[in-house]
């Protein structure tokens, strides 16, 4: 590292800020620029929520256990960091979630898309609502669509379009499950915004959905190549293991929390329990309570905008059983759970189906999502206890009679961002923000997207506006 060179610091090695400095390292590579890269975490781990155990056989995700296609920048990453060859696709199943209802699983009707109904005939026959449910459903089709194009919550959404049922059976456990947020809280435009662009484009989403169904089905052409979740063999943590290996130029401090950050004339000083580190440019990819804490001193404003925004703590437990033991045959992905039906569960993913090579043969493997929005009191006892509580419901509604052979919890203390009402608003406010403080970037979960790909995305800016920033000063 040259003396002359301008210094990049990123405080967070979280896959954003991993693939910030994955990207800038590339492009100084190809370009021989004068860059020096930092990266500083505090733990002893680089990844962040993505974390996967090996054991006994047992490929164990503790955070995300995939990542969406669609998205192209998790895909893009994986091929560059050479890891297509590694990639796993989902298993096709008949029933892919299910949803309990009254204490028993009832499949979600096919082609239903998170909450609308994309075939008509198995919505009519399905068990899982009730006969006024559909029929209030049924009325989407004749409500005009809302003449204000303003945000509103997830919750206020679905129960203008669908009705009070919808909003009990799909909203809160899936599509606010998926943020393990408050549905009357979040935010449809930070969050689903394809179903508000569908209303708006076609006055009703059914109509809407049909259509883009019926538009595919003319269309024809070869299947896409990969199918809407993917992971690795062994477990997404390979992706932190490669970018890790792509790094070897950067200087990488784990184990290091950072005390504070302070403006100089030109760039930044970040402080930690043994050195101070001068930076030319500065990326912020941690929690916003965080980030807030260091602004404080200099940018009260600035900090108080990031406090704004709320966290929730979860938890997930896996657990592995014998498959002689696991009476329900497992045929889908997994369940959510409707919070009237009052389990202390969020939901359950049956990774065994769900992936191949999750569990070794006559096993099964099981996750179960604890905490979020709705239940954060739980995370107040031990993992022990949490254990035993999924046990005990898993055995009512599977009928697993016999003891785990493997357990394990993974806790993510306020490490769930939260969009809600009015959050592409706030991403705005504090973009224009941070504009006061050139050389600051700040990335992540909390701003724009908390998806994987998201992320990386987030990443990839990042690094071209660095790159940008420099290079016009040249």
């Amino acid at each position: 590292m040259s003396s002359s060179n301008k210094k990049i610091v990123i405080i967070g090695g979280g896959i954003t800020g991993l693939s910030t400095a994955y990207f800038l390292r590339e492009a100084i590579k190809k370009e021989e620029l004068p860059l020096d890269l930092c990266l500083i975490e505090s733990s002893q781990r680089l990844g962040g929520k993505i974390t996967s155990e090996q054991v006994d056989g047992f490929v164990i995700e503790g955070g995300p256990d995939s990542f969406i296609t669609q998205k192209k920048w998790g895909m893009a990453l994986i091929q560059q960091l050479g890891l297509a060859d590694r990639l796993v696709q989902t298993h096709p199943v008949e029933k892919s979630v299910f949803i309990l209802s009254k204490g028993r699983l009832v499949p979600m009707p096919q082609g239903f898309n998170l909450m609308v109904p994309g075939k008509l005939l198995p919505f009519a026959l399905s068990p899982l609502i009730s006969f006024a449910g559909k029929a209030r459903m049924g009325m989407e089709l004749f409500i005009p669509k809302r003449a204000s194009t303003e945000d509103e919550s997830i919750a206020s959404f679905v129960r203008r379009r669908l009705g009070e049922e919808a909003v009990q059976l799909f909203a809160e456990p899936i599509l606010g499950g998926i943020f393990a947020g408050d549905a009357e809280k979040l935010s449809m435009k930070a969050t689903f915004p394809q179903f508000a662009q569908l209303e708006q484009a076609h006055g009703s989403l059914i109509k809407g959905m049909l259509k883009r169904q019926a538009e595919a089905s003319t269309k024809g052409g070869p299947p896409p190549q990969w199918s809407l979740f993917v992971t690795l063999e062994e477990g997404l943590s390979s992706i932190i293991s490669e970018l890790r290996k792509r790094l070897d130029q950067v200087e990488i401090k784990i184990g290091t929390p950072v005390k504070s950050v302070l403006p100089l004339e030109s760039g930044y000083e970040v402080l930690t329990d043994n050195e101070r580190i001068t930076a030319d440019a500065l990326v912020i990819t941690t929690p916003t309570y965080k980030a807030a804490d260091w602004i404080q001193k200099w940018d009260n404003l600035l900090s108080k905008s990031l406090q704004e925004m709320t966290y929730v703590s979860t938890a997930t437990v896996s657990l592995g059983f014998h498959k002689k033991e696991v009476p329900h045959p497992l045929n889908g992905f997994g369940f959510v759970i409707p919070r009237r039906e009052g389990s202390s569960m969020m939901a359950s993913t049956w990774s065994s189906t769900k992936f191949p090579g999750r569990a070794p043969e006559n096993h099964v493997l099981i996750r179960v999502f604890l905490g979020g929005a709705y239940h954060q009191d739980i995370l107040k006892q031990d993992d022990a206890a949490l254990i035993s509580i999924v046990k005990k419901e898993l055995h009512t509604i599977l009928g697993i009679k016999g003891n785990p052979v493997i357990a394990r919890v993974f806790r993510w203390d306020r490490a769930n961002p939260q969009y809600h009402v009015g959050h592409l608003d706030w991403v705005s406010k504090i973009e224009q923000q941070v504009q006061q403080h050139p050389g600051l970037f700040l990335a992540g979960a909390a701003y724009r997207g908390v998806g994987i790909p998201d992320c990386i995305q987030q990443g990839k800016d990042t690094s071209e506006k660095i790159l940008k920033r420099f290079s016009s000063h040249q």
